[in-house]
């Protein structure tokens, strides 16, 4: 009797643990809530009420249908798990809707055709604010596309979670290998003759559980792999699961984490190697970016024996109290704004680097930050000798870490740009370990990205080297905007989806539209405009990028060009507009920034800047407040020359104030009193 109740209170407990959340719907008799945005194409329930699904209508005026979840508020960390399935072409994208924000956050999207449902599992953060969330379907315009979705469950926890009773298995996806594979285990359905074992969780054989058998295995080192859903954050805790392993010499199991790169780190290899029992391992985890758990088992023959799997759980908090947690490497990050931050020169080896700040002008370039802040230079001017070796030293960072360090630089003058500028990894003691970059072509007067993926055993820094032998081949050598990172530079730049509100043009455009009755037009470029002594040499974001700006060779005097954002929802505090400008040349007209109301034909002024203004690219700011549905409108006027193009870049809306409302309004440089600070 007393087996009984246990089993009964393990059952009961392991249903408790899957119970759905608001948001759950199968759509068998109704939507739950959901309903369909009468903007765009329509969901329609199944006449059998089994799922929704969507098409392409010809004359709809649109191209995707949007799915509207009831309001929401999960204050724990919570699962979705969606089935859906894609036929012929199209998309499928998931977005969360924060309550009184102008933006939606993407979360996940898929655009792989299926013939069957798949499941996708997302994490949802917790929040103590209420949210919506939006199915984007975008389904190809040939006849026999569609794009559906069978179920939508939400549960409390971590997706990588899983104790596999269910017929989803958690997302989990098992890698396909012709010989080993992972398959479900337990149940009483099995064979009677099979040595496999019950399952953990409910500690008898009709729970389930997952196990690779070496029985079909041929050649030397078969692989099997049970991945887990790619998590949509960092994540650092306590990965937990019980494992049983027959035959010690015939199998080598290993735990990774998969990055979206396809980069491994193995985290957990077991000490000994059978056990006849389920055996608990609890292991720190360390993922700075979106990662997969991998669980992978080699056989070495066909006796390789057995490995079963389950109960996977996840806590944020480490199960070692001696595990350090994430290292903050942005104490290596610096704008040079106040001061040099955590970067030094020695004293026996001089100040080359300095300090300085550029006001707004039409000759030398300004600071990349703000465009009138400042910067480091290296340059001979500030050394009595006819060469130098300027050296500037970071801070330390742990080793065993891969760091990805980004910064701006300009070069100007150097006859040879031979050890210009150099970036070196030191080690404690000073040594230089590594020369990780060097300069390869001259600088086009436009400050230019650099990003660089670095790993070393021991603690290093980072050190900026410029060398000049020769005073005849000396030139200006500038730096600014350092940041490191933990993770490959190439997963955080390329791989995730701009922020909501972000636009720096280096995709496509953003949603901007031009407006049909302005006359003029903004056009997307990258590198310098065709007209001389006017617009940029190169775009703000990496200098070799794209950006935005009208043409005024093809306009007339008084002529404007505007662009338009998407349609913005109302919010209910202020929002902070920050983006970058670009006004140089003789006849520059005027760029103004303007708020467009829904249902209002007034539009109001928000920002506005007439005439030449500088050389470099410009930041500008403006805080404002709007509950309705609106549009922010940048219109440019073209002024009595052809050296009139205007430029934009860098579109940031952000939640709150601005911080630093005193760079709004920048003062027009083209006189003698606003040109530099120091003149070098």
């Amino acid at each position: 009797m007393l087996s009984l109740c246990v089993l009964i209170l393990q059952v009961l407990l392991s249903v408790s643990a899957q119970q759905q959340l608001p948001g759950s719907c199968t759509f068998e008799q109704s939507t739950c809530g959901y309903v369909s945005d009468p903007a765009h194409l329509k969901w329609v329930l199944n006449e059998e009420g089994r799922f929704m699904d969507s098409v392409f209508m010809e004359g709809s005026g649109s191209e995707k249908a949007v799915l509207i979840s009831p309001e929401l508020e999960l204050l724990e960390w919570s699962c979705l798990r969606l089935v859906y399935q894609i036929t012929g072409s199209g998309s499928l994208e998931m977005q969360l809707r924060p309550e009184g924000e102008s933006f939606d956050y993407r979360l996940w999207s898929s655009d792989q055709a299926s013939d069957s449902w798949l499941i996708a599992s997302i994490d949802l953060r917790n929040t103590t604010s209420t949210y919506k969330i939006l199915m984007e379907a975008r389904p190809g315009k040939e006849t026999g596309n569609s794009v559906a979705i069978f179920e939508i469950h939400i549960v409390s926890g971590y997706c990588i979670e899983c104790n596999f009773e269910e017929h989803h298995l958690c997302g989990y996806s098992n890698f396909w290998n012709p010989n080993v594979n992972w398959y479900v285990g337990g149940s009483s359905a099995r064979d009677p003759q099979s040595n496999l074992p019950d399952d953990h969780t409910m500690s008898n054989q009709r729970g389930h559980y997952m196990y690779v058998d070496s029985i079909y295995a041929k050649n030397f080192q078969e692989v099997a792999q049970l991945s887990s859903p790619m998590t949509i954050t960092a994540m650092s805790g306590c990965l937990s699961f019980y494992y049983q392993r027959d035959q010690e010499r015939g199998n080598i199991f290993s735990v990774f984490t998969r990055d979206k790169l396809g980069q491994y780190e193995e985290i957990w290899r077991p000490d000994f190697y059978a056990t006849s029992i389920w055996k608990l391992v609890q292991v720190d985890i360390k993922a700075s970016h979106p990662s997969e758990v991998v669980f992978e088992v080699a056989f070495n023959s066909a006796r390789g024996g057995y490995v079963a799997l389950d109960d996977i759980s996840f806590s944020p908090e480490f199960c070692s109290m001696e595990t350090e947690p994430f290292f903050d490497p942005s104490i290596a990050n610096c704008d040079f704004e106040e001061n040099f931050c955590h970067y030094y020169q020695e004293r026996i080896e001089g100040s080359v680097w300095n300090r300085i700040s550029v006001k707004p002008n039409l000759y030398r370039i300004g600071d990349h930050t703000t465009g009138s802040g400042s910067f480091l230079l290296a340059n001979t001017r500030f050394t009595s000798r006819p060469g130098y070796v300027g050296r500037l030293y970071g801070p330390y960072l742990p080793g065993n870490l891969k760091y990805c360090l980004k910064f701006y630089y300009v070069l100007h003058g150097f006859m040879k740009i031979d050890n210009a500028l150099a970036v070196y990894i030191y080690d404690e003691n000073n040594i230089a370990q590594e020369k990780v970059w060097t300069i390869s072509e001259s600088s086009r007067g436009v400050w230019t990205e650099v990003e660089i993926t670095f790993l070393k055993p021991m603690p290093t820094k980072v050190v900026f080297v410029s060398i000049c032998k020769n005073f005849w081949d000396c030139g200006l050598v500038a730096l600014d905007d350092i940041t490191v990172s933990l993770g490959d530079c190439r997963i955080s730049e390329g791989m995730f989806p701009s922020a909501p509100g972000q636009c720096n043009f280096e995709m496509d455009d953003c949603g901007y539209t031009q407006d049909e009755n302005d006359r003029g037009n903004w056009f997307r470029i990258r590198g310098q405009t065709p007209t001389s002594y006017t617009g940029p040499n190169g775009d703000h974001t990496s200098g070799v990028g794209y950006y935005m700006y009208i043409e005024a060779s093809h306009m007339i005097p008084g002529h404007n060009a505007r662009l338009m954002s998407k349609e913005l929802r109302g919010f209910h505090t202020q929002q902070c507009l920050v983006f970058y400008y670009h006004m140089y040349g003789s006849g520059t007209g005027m760029l103004s920034v303007y708020l467009k109301k829904e249902g209002e034909r007034r539009e109001s002024l928000l920002w506005r800047q007439r005439g030449e203004h500088s050389i470099s690219w410009m930041r500008g700011m403006v805080g404002y407040e709007c509950d309705h549905n609106h549009k922010i409108v940048f219109e440019a006027v073209r002024g009595m020359s052809i050296r009139s193009d205007i430029a934009i870049d860098d579109i940031v809306f952000q939640k709150g104030p601005c911080k630093e409302l005193g760079e709004m309004m920048v003062p027009y440089s083209g006189f003698s009193e606003n040109f530099n600070d120091i003149d070098y």
